[in-house]
């Protein structure tokens, strides 16, 4: 399976250099109501939380110690503690069994704190306690005043991590044509999805159908309790702009400072956030194409025309493994995250041309976390295991077929992958899906600091207005990058790093509209 994962590009960055109290107004996990965004919520509710929460939850001490070493990656630094925080494995039951989320923090390093301020780096399925280390550098004048911290979500990493599949069993997977072209493959696609669903439930049992959004943004409530904070300030990317929307539905008095950067639309179900997401990739491969002096449409047609080739002959390359038609993909997807990696895009490209498909299976190899050993991360499991929870829509095979002239038409490049994708990412999943799209409407709270990039490729900037339109009148304000890559913050533009350390450090809210060049 292929989803583009929704990730941030500081957690791109951190991979690359691997490879390389209660309270009537919403504590406790009470739903506020619905919103007053411009579209009735098509959520299925979740299970009713109890308004009060037991004390061992709310009342519960963190243990900060030393980090240890996590997933090949070395211990942080000496301003780095973990803890673990204990939350209901299912919020309708929060007496109930409680399951350990990873946390990681470093202090403020200046005077006059602020409090916590709490990150969520994308994916779904992103490491936070792996990320944050990486990003600190990036929010020195927010560490000033600021708590650094993050988590593994349930079901990722060090959180109970969700690993559906061993290495050999996901490295014979990628044989597997994700643009089936005959009835045969189209059977081997779909036994491969229902394989995928049946290990994810044999080694996650109960806990898969406890890893939602909406269990995550419960979650977050409680650990601002525990963390001693009145509000949340928090900073989400990519898809964790989605539960940032989330919790700001959730509970909007609790609403501090909050900065979605890279933003989801909220409104778009299984089939639009692929189609958006087709028009992402293909808006930032025309970019980069015309950055490289090529006319966008001849050599989209020149890339394509290269991936029918691979499907019917894959290309070599220095590791003895072949470059198959979807391995190539990932390997042309994972440079559009960041313009900084268009060179080595170029690169790959030029070689693959050349009959050596070397450039582009290390891509696809970053892309995949599969380290030259042949291990793979688990953090596209986790992905899996949450966006199938959430989305309730399962479209069939023959509905996905008839859809495919369309994706067509707005990516050759990238439109047969995303649309077969809507067929096979959740077939036969072993849970049902919560919702069709998720509720972010949030009358009450506190202005939202939205964050849209003209070239992002995973989260297409029109998803920034549509999240405002969802937030409701006076809560988001927009700002707009003119850049391209998957997020703004720390890519290099002082307007736009300027704007949100104002806003966090002094809770200055920019004027709506404002653009940054």
């Amino acid at each position: 399976m292929m989803r583009f994962l929704r990730w941030t590009a500081a957690v791109a960055a951190g991979l690359l250099l691997a490879g390389c109290g209660g309270s009537s107004d919403g504590d406790g996990g009470r739903d506020e109501g619905k919103g007053s965004g411009s579209a009735a919520p098509s959520a299925s509710r979740s299970p009713a939380v109890p308004t009060a929460l037991p004390a061992s939850l709310t009342s519960q001490r963190l243990d900060w110690r030393r980090c240890k070493a996590t997933g090949g990656s070395s211990a942080p630094g000496d301003a780095w503690r973990c803890a673990t925080l204990k939350v209901p494995l299912d919020w309708s039951r929060p007496d109930g069994r409680t399951i350990g989320l990873a946390l990681i923090r470093s202090r403020a390093t200046g005077g006059d704190r602020i409090g916590s301020l709490v990150f969520n780096f994308g994916g779904p399925g992103g490491s936070g306690v792996a990320s944050m280390p990486y990003f600190a550098t990036s929010v020195s004048a927010l560490h000033k005043r600021y708590d650094l911290v993050s988590w593994d979500p349930r079901g990722v990493g060090a959180s109970q991590g969700v690993r559906c599949r061993g290495d050999r069993e996901i490295e014979a997977a990628e044989s597997v044509d994700a643009t089936p072209d005959t009835p045969a493959e189209e059977k081997a696609y779909l036994q491969d999805a229902a394989d995928f669903g049946k290990g994810c439930r044999q080694a996650a049992g109960p806990l898969l159908a406890h890893v939602s959004t909406t269990d995550t943004a419960r979650d977050m409530d409680l650990m601002r309790q525990v963390l001693g904070d009145d509000r949340l300030h928090y900073f989400g990317m990519s898809y964790g702009t989605e539960l940032g929307g989330v919790y700001a539905h959730l509970f909007p008095r609790r609403v501090g400072r909050l900065v979605l950067d890279a933003v989801v639309d909220p409104t778009a179900d299984t089939v639009g956030h692929a189609q958006n997401q087709a028009r992402g990739f293909q808006r930032a491969l025309d970019d980069y194409l015309k950055s490289t002096g090529q006319d966008p449409e001849q050599g989209s047609r020149k890339i394509a025309d290269l991936l029918t080739r691979l499907d019917a002959q894959p290309l070599p390359t220095s590791s003895g493994r072949k470059l198959t038609q979807t391995l190539a993909v990932t390997g042309i997807i994972l440079p559009l995250y960041s313009e900084s990696m268009w060179p080595r895009l170029t690169s790959a490209l030029t070689s693959a041309g050349k009959g050596d498909g070397s450039g582009l299976l290390a891509l696809a190899d970053q892309y995949n976390d599969r380290d030259p050993s042949g291990r793979y991360g688990t953090m596209s499991h986790a992905q899996r295991a949450i966006s199938c929870l959430d989305e309730k829509q399962r479209p069939a095979l023959a509905e996905t077929k008839r859809r495919l002239a369309e994706f067509r038409r707005i990516s050759p490049v990238f439109g047969d992958y995303l649309g077969w994708d809507t067929a096979g990412w959740c077939h036969d999943w072993p849970v049902p899906g919560q919702y069709d799209t998720p509720e972010v409407s949030a009358p009450g709270a506190a202005p939202i600091l939205l964050i849209g990039t003209t070239g992002d490729p995973a989260t297409p900037y029109e998803g920034t207005r549509r999240m405002a339109e969802e937030l409701g009148r006076g809560v988001g304000v927009q700002l707009t990058w003119k850049g391209e890559g998957h997020g703004a913050y720390g890519n290099g533009s002082d307007c736009v790093d300027s704007t949100v350390n104002t806003y966090l450090l002094n809770g200055t809210v920019p004027k709506n509209g404002k653009v940054c060049s």
